[in-house]
């Protein structure tokens, strides 16, 4: 990958025109999605309404795709600035907030006035296409504040949240730089694979002379009915403990930024990614007995050891009859328990990934080159502060966490998502006003 380019030619003129082109367009009101849960027992059940029109509301007090109930597809990339202009940032985002609402709104249009000899406004990949929930979630990481180099670029370095810091290296990372940081991020996500390729092209088109593209991963969810916890690659139920988003109050002590962040970004999220690679095959070869020691919970039905229902509490202070517990204290279950961790809690909203495979070594006779699954989990989460919330859990599940002896972080990120949009203005306008 090449390093990030200070100064040079920006082609603003082109990129204004097409931003102002992009900036026509007008806001309309959209579909909501009403989502209720109920606890009852150990068994929870949720029901999502599905939108009419199949849209999500891009407008808002807080940004789509945090709270939005899981789709089936994601496309994450993460951009590096190449302009030193103020000026050049904010229409960007005045740009990228325009064509995120209009592409979260519905299907997308072929211009039939359009002149077939100048460049296409709309690619065509979308077209005739459902907006499939839609949502488009920008982030901010923190060096758009401050370089590592020291260089406030923008006049914002005074206004960072202490919250948004470059996070640490863990113990067992393998993290490749290339998969790493980024200046601004977006994450679309949709339940059609053409819907959020199509968006993210157009974003990235429309950051030409501003910013570059600096790494991306898609990922699944695997399409899982709604009211029924999804399984990752492993086979295992994934969110089970996840915050519940119908509930505000908790939303608010755990995953929306209060009155302890700058103005700018209450009401927004602080969102952690890292792609982790996980040995499919070495997983696949274990015994169900093992798997489950490991992550704490009964493959089939999710429930805590010795239990039958999915949400059951796990009291991990029961013990066998040798005095041994009953699950196992570096299970990964027992590892990220709230319990373990201060009451910390994380909206988890972690998709699979598979890029196909890789080799990790070559070796004659081609039979005996080793070859591996380039798959794993692009894990994600949201918090009201990383501090209180990823990087305290996952210190001590860096160390002992029995998942680690099938798992690789290879990438790691962090970025401020800001709060919601209201019609008229952009994504982070707050911090540039």
């Amino acid at each position: 990958m090449n390093k990030l380019t200070q100064g040079g030619p920006l082609g603003r003129r082109n990129f204004l025109a097409r931003a102002a082109v992009a900036a026509t367009v007008a806001s309309l009101a959209e579909g909501a999605k009403a989502l209720t849960s109920t606890r009852q027992a150990g068994v929870r059940t949720e029901v999502c309404a599905k939108p009419v029109d199949d849209t999500v509301p891009f407008w808002g007090p807080h940004q789509a795709g945090i709270a939005t109930a899981m789709q089936a597809h994601t496309y994450f990339i993460a951009f590096d600035l190449v302009t030193e202009q103020r000026d050049d940032v904010i229409r960007l985002l005045q740009a990228w907030t325009t064509a995120a609402a209009q592409m979260s709104r519905g299907p997308a249009r072929f211009d039939p006035k359009a002149d077939p000899q100048a460049r296409p406004a709309e690619s065509g990949a979308a077209v005739d296409l459902p907006a499939s929930r839609l949502t488009i979630t920008f982030g901010f990481g923190p060096t758009l504040f401050q370089t590592k180099d020291g260089r406030d670029r923008y006049g914002i370095a005074a206004r960072r949240p202490e919250a948004l810091r470059e996070l640490p290296v863990f113990v067992g990372d393998q993290l490749v730089p290339e998969r790493c940081g980024g200046d601004l991020s977006i994450q679309a996500c949709a339940d059609n694979p053409q819907v959020v390729e199509a968006a993210v092209r157009r974003l990235a088109r429309l950051a030409n002379g501003v910013a570059v593209m600096r790494w991306a991963q898609t990922g699944f969810s695997g399409s899982f009915p709604h009211g029924q916890t999804g399984r990752n690659t492993m086979g295992f139920k994934d969110g089970t403990l996840n915050i519940p988003t119908q509930d505000a109050s908790a939303m608010d002590k755990f995953v929306w930024a209060g009155e302890e962040a700058p103005a700018w970004m209450r009401g927004g999220s602080y969102m952690v990614i890292r792609p982790i690679r996980i040995s499919l095959e070495h997983w696949d070869d274990m015994t169900t007995a093992f798997q489950e020691e490991t992550v704490g919970r009964h493959k089939t039905s999710g429930a805590p050891m010795g239990k039958h229902g999915e949400f059951e509490a796990l009291e991990l202070e029961r013990t066998q009859a040798d005095g041994q517990p009953v699950t196992n204290e570096n299970s990964h279950a027992a590892m990220s328990a709230p319990e373990n961790n201060d009451g910390a809690q994380i909206l988890r909203r972690a998709f699979s990934y598979d890029n196909g495979i890789a080799k990790i070594a070559e070796r004659w006779p081609p039979w005996r080159q080793l070859v591996t699954f380039d798959a794993g989990l692009l894990f994600q989460c949201y918090q009201r502060d990383p501090r209180a919330g990823f990087i305290k859990m996952y210190k001590k599940m860096a160390t002992i966490d029995m998942l680690n002896q099938f798992t690789t972080h290879t990438g790691s990120a962090i970025f401020a998502c800001p709060p919601g949009v209201e019609p008229g203005g952009y994504i982070g306008q707050h911090l540039f006003t």
